[in-house]
């Protein structure tokens, strides 16, 4: 049976050859390097689903803690998808102490917009004040 599954912040306990494994392969970060996971790490806040010792989630956060945060890399491993796990490590990020009270939240998602539409997340109020540099090829892929 499933067992309970913990999300903590506790860097200790996150497994960098599972989230490499998953966002190496994923559609949004699809061969990043080690190096440029690990930095993003580093400088975000960050929430590791566990079943037991096994990481079978992950999500990251970049935030001032004050006024703004995006959510990124979100991903449960295909064992343990359609469980709960994703909404377990929403519910944790958006009850997170240094989280609370922002003026905004925002993250891309290509296919799980219902999960986080139960979160409070929808369409940006005003998009047409929303605009980007976009990078097609980061890690070099078309190389």
């Amino acid at each position: 049976g499933l067992q309970e599954i913990v999300v903590t912040t506790d860097r200790s306990r996150f497994d960098l050859d599972v989230i490499l494994g998953y966002l190496t392969r994923s559609y949004w970060a699809k061969g990043i390097p080690r190096e440029t996971v690990a930095r993003a790490m580093d400088r975000s806040l960050c929430f590791g689903a566990f079943e037991g010792d096994r990481q079978v989630g992950f999500a990251r956060v970049i935030s001032d803690l004050t006024t703004f945060a995006y959510v990124s890399d979100v991903f449960v491993v295909e064992s343990h998808q359609g469980r709960g796990v994703g909404k377990r490590l929403m519910a944790t990020i958006m009850a997170h102490p240094e989280l609370q009270e922002l003026r905004r939240w925002t993250l891309f998602t290509r296919d799980a917009h219902g999960l986080y539409r139960q979160y409070g997340f929808g369409e940006p109020r005003y998009p047409e004040r929303l605009m980007e540099v976009f990078n097609d090829d980061p890690y070099g892929d078309e190389r």
